[in-house]
C-alpha cells in the first residue's frame, strides 16, 4: 500500500528525530522516556522505594524510566489499553480503567497501597481536527485527574500529559484547587511543533481528607 505524503514526512522525522536514535542507542522503548528523565530533572519525581502508576503506559518508555529509579524496594504499575511487553519491576495491567472489571484489576494489584506518583502521557488518537482532538484530549486529563482521586496518597503527586486550546485554563483551575503547587512543564524533548504540555501536582489533597472543602 502506497503511503501517503504526510505519512512520509511522518516517517522521515521520526527515523531523523535525534531522540529516537538516543532511545535506540540507550535502550529506552520509546522517544518519551526522555521526558520523563527531564522532568524527573527539573521536579525530583522518582526515587528508590515509591509506589507509581503509569497510565497509558505502552509501550513502556516512562514504566521503564520509573522502573529503575524506583528500584528493587518501590513499584510500578502500568496500565494499557494496548498490549506491553513484560518489563522488570513493573506489574501490567491491559485495559480500559473506566470499566469496572479493569480498575478493580488494578486496585488488586495496589493491594490497598496508595501510590505515591501517578504518571499519565495519554494522549488521544489524533484526526487533525481540534474541535475533535482537544476536547478527547482534555477527557483523558479528566480521567487521570479522576483515578488520581481514587487511589493516589496524601501528600502524592500527578504528572499528566495536557494540551493547551479550549478546555485547558480550566482544567488547569479545577487542578490547583486539589494540589499544594501545580506547575506547568514543556520538556524539551516534547516537539516544538506540539500543543503538548505536562502538568506536575505536587502536594495532593485527598477529596476525603480533612479540612477540605
Amino acid at each position: 500500500m502506497k503511503r501517503s505524503k504526510s505519512s512520509r514526512r511522518w516517517l522521515d522525522r521520526h527515523i531523523n528525530d535525534p531522540y529516537v536514535q538516543r532511545a535506540q542507542r540507550d535502550g529506552w522503548r520509546s522517544r518519551a522516556a526522555f521526558k520523563l528523565l527531564e522532568l524527573d530533572q527539573r521536579d525530583r519525581l522518582l526515587r528508590p522505594g515509591l509506589l507509581v502508576v503509569d497510565l497509558g503506559a505502552a509501550p513502556g518508555g516512562w514504566s521503564q524510566v520509573a522502573a529503575r529509579a524506583v528500584g528493587s524496594k518501590g513499584r510500578v504499575v502500568a496500565l494499557d489499553l494496548l498490549p506491553m511487553e513484560p518489563l522488570g519491576g513493573v506489574d501490567i495491567v491491559q485495559g480500559d480503567f473506566r470499566e469496572e472489571a479493569v480498575l478493580s484489576r488494578l486496585l488488586a494489584v495496589l493491594d490497598g497501597r496508595q501510590p505515591d506518583l501517578v504518571l499519565s502521557d495519554m494522549a488521544p488518537n489524533v484526526t487533525g481536527m481540534q474541535a475533535v482532538d482537544q476536547p478527547r484530549a482534555v477527557h483523558l486529563c479528566e480521567l487521570a485527574f479522576e483515578l488520581a482521586n481514587q487511589v493516589l496518597k496524601q501528600g502524592g503527586t500527578l504528572v499528566m500529559k495536557a494540551f493547551h486550546g479550549e478546555g485547558f485554563d480550566a482544567m488547569i483551575r479545577d487542578a490547583r484547587a486539589q494540589f499544594e503547587r501545580l506547575v506547568t512543564r514543556k520538556p524539551a524533548s516534547s516537539r516544538t511543533q506540539s500543543r503538548e504540555v505536562y502538568l506536575v501536582g505536587r502536594g495532593f489533597r485527598r477529596p476525603d481528607s480533612d479540612g477540605d472543602a
